[in-house]
């Protein structure tokens, strides 16, 4: 099976983009998406961040950008980079405003309503965002999830995406030589949820990134007999508090938040 990362960049929530982009991926077999999620990307350093992200893992970019500055930028690294960077719904535009004689309005997120549920969203992103990687840990109380895994097990964009669909999320990352803060195991609100995955699946995942950044892959980092301690400290920890775990080896970012979002379902339905 043939993996194919898909970076996708959106000055608003990117919901559009998202839904464009899982029924073009749904047109192929044998192929593994590596969904990189980027909503509200306003700022020139944010979309710096990004590019360096797109670098350092290659592959198809679909944007829905309106600042025309930002669309330049990205279209120009991209070029640099021989990737295809595709805006989404240009051509439709396009269409449109050739048969109505007229230009569309350029506004970030103007298809959206902006009812309570949009700013809901809008607000999980922007807090989810500032509470990635173990970031702010004495907020965690007021998210809906924590996320908990070893570095490299879809924290980040697990994240990303539950917070796109108004879940307030944070997660960090369990590592054997730092243990997480105590509010970690005194949180009341949120659900605690632990990410897992094999060894091997998470050796290559972190070779590939050390490649991407040209750094050696010779490291406990990569090592086999490292890399399973540390998941399996992660598990004890998980069994020990009670959290429920899921094992991400073989899960798309839309499938492991989907079993997250019943977890939190079954939690409080049961409440």
């Amino acid at each position: 099976m043939r993996r194919l990362h898909v970076h996708l960049l959106s000055d608003s929530t990117g919901e559009t983009l998202e839904n464009i982009a899982k029924a073009v991926l749904a047109l192929y077999d044998d192929v593994e998406p590596v969904r990189h999620f980027w909503p509200m990307i306003r700022t020139e350093a944010h979309l710096e961040r990004i590019l360096q992200e797109i670098a350092q893992n290659p592959g198809l970019v679909l944007f829905t950008l309106v600042n025309a500055e930002s669309r330049r930028r990205l279209e120009t690294r991209c070029m640099a980079l021989g990737l295809p960077a595709v805006a989404a719904l240009d051509p439709v535009v396009d269409a449109v405003s050739a048969l109505l004689g007229q230009q569309a309005k350029a506004r970030a997120g103007r298809q959206h309503v902006l009812d309570d549920r949009y700013f809901a969203r809008v607000d999980a992103i922007q807090w989810s965002m500032a509470h990635d990687d173990g970031i702010a840990s004495e907020d965690w109380e007021q998210a809906d999830i924590v996320l908990a895994g070893v570095s490299r097990s879809s924290k980040t964009p697990t994240s990303i995406y539950l917070a796109n669909r108004g879940f307030k999320t944070a997660n960090i990352p369990i590592v054997v030589e730092s243990p997480p803060p105590p509010i970690l195991f005194e949180l009341k609100r949120p659900l605690v949820v632990g990410l897992t995955t094999s060894a091997d699946r998470l050796i290559q995942v972190r070779r590939n990134r050390l490649l991407s950044l040209n750094q050696a892959p010779a490291t406990d980092y990569v090592d086999h007999e490292a890399v399973s301690r540390e998941v399996a400290y992660a598990r004890r920890m998980f069994a020990d508090n009670g959290w429920p775990v899921i094992d991400v080896t073989r899960r798309s970012i839309e499938e492991t938040a989907a079993a997250v979002i019943a977890l939190v379902t079954d939690r409080d339905g049961d409440e």
